[in-house]
């Protein structure tokens, strides 16, 4: 068996099956094969469509036979930590016995980790959802399929069992989500619309940030990113990306790649001023607008999907912050008033 691809919240499983297999209910097969998973998530994933053989999706108790190709896309084991429940105020845009929709505000963490094992998004939705138990009858947890940055801001999905999880994960494989991100950047555009396609992975020596590989390098993941400019300040441009693929840091990672990296966003140079003047009050201002945003400018702003259960397409749109809001204000007041400025 080889593992595909294996991101932050999804594994990709591939093999073919040995010649000498006898016949077997696919369910019970696989739960040889895979490590730290259930029957019944099993169950899930061939309902939700995530077990193809021979590239068809097959129910589980489909019987394996030699030479079969299985491919599955599960979620990944989550990690043994403990959740300890906290009442965290949370913005939900929607929910129902499915999915919660969350708007979530910048400087929240969306799920534990070393250095923060509380005070996150799942530490609040799990004290939302205590001695609540979802419609199969089992306790209500958050279950993961994607996430948003600690400092960026925005619209996110959670899955309230496990087949709308596998559901919504094998959406985001596919890349069949709708997600379009708000982004103020250095530098002004001389199209008003373009794609940036550049493998996305690990810095090879820092790997606690992202970096760009070009594609024949055997480093990094896939990745594309859609912009068009949306309103521009001369120095600054806000910008919307719509992803196509979803890796840790992309958007953040491919704008400085093309020598846009985003306002304030400390990790990837954001935080000096790139463009404009050397006057002092220029400095200034752009001082003043670091303090009105202290955190990269980039928002979730819309998600699309099919609804994991009803198959309905659902869409959400957010607000963008008050901090968010009140830079771009600056800016526009900025453009109209720079020319009669010592700007």
């Amino acid at each position: 068996m080889q593992i595909e691809e294996k991101d932050e919240f999804v594994e990709h499983y591939k093999f073919t099956v040995d010649r000498g297999q006898e016949l077997m209910r696919m369910d019970k097969y696989l739960l040889n094969l895979i490590q730290n998973t259930s029957r019944n998530k099993i169950q899930n994933a061939a309902k939700a469509g995530c077990i193809l053989v021979n590239g068809m999706p097959e129910k589980q108790n489909y019987r394996v036979k030699p030479g079969d190709y299985i491919s599955i896309l599960m979620p990944n084991p989550p990690r043994d930590v403990e959740i300890i429940p906290e009442n965290i105020p949370l913005k939900i845009v929607f929910e129902d016995d499915d999915i919660i929709i969350i708007n979530k505000d910048a400087g929240l963490v969306v799920h534990p980790a070393y250095g923060n094992y509380t005070g996150t998004l799942v530490n609040a939705l799990t004290y939302l959802f205590q001695d609540k138990k979802n419609k199969n009858g089992d306790l209500l947890r958050p279950l993961l399929v994607h996430r948003i940055d600690k400092n960026t801001s925005g619209i996110m999905v959670i899955a309230k069992n496990e087949e709308a999880q596998m559901t919504i994960a094998r959406e985001f494989y596919n890349h069949s989500i709708d997600r379009k991100y708000w982004a103020l950047v250095w530098g002004d555009f001389e199209e008003n619309e373009g794609t940036i396609s550049a493998k996305v992975g690990r810095n090879l020596k820092d790997r606690l940030i992202m970096t760009t590989f070009s594609p024949e390098s055997e480093h990094g993941k896939h990745a594309v990113t859609h912009w068009k400019v949306l309103e521009r300040f001369g120095y600054v441009t806000l910008i919307e990306c719509q992803l196509e693929t979803g890796r840790t840091h992309q958007i953040r990672v491919h704008l400085k790649s093309i020598g846009h990296p985003l306002f304030n966003d400390e990790t990837y140079g954001g935080d000096q001023i790139i463009k404009g003047t050397t006057f002092t009050k220029y400095k200034q201002f752009v001082k003043n607008c670091f303090e009105l945003i202290p955190r990269q400018a980039l928002h979730a702003k819309q998600l699309g999907l099919k609804h994991p259960i009803t198959g309905k397409e659902i869409f959400f749109d957010s607000d963008l912050p008050a901090d968010f809001n009140a830079v771009l204000e600056k800016w526009r007041h900025y453009v109209k008033y720079k020319e009669h400025e010592d700007l």
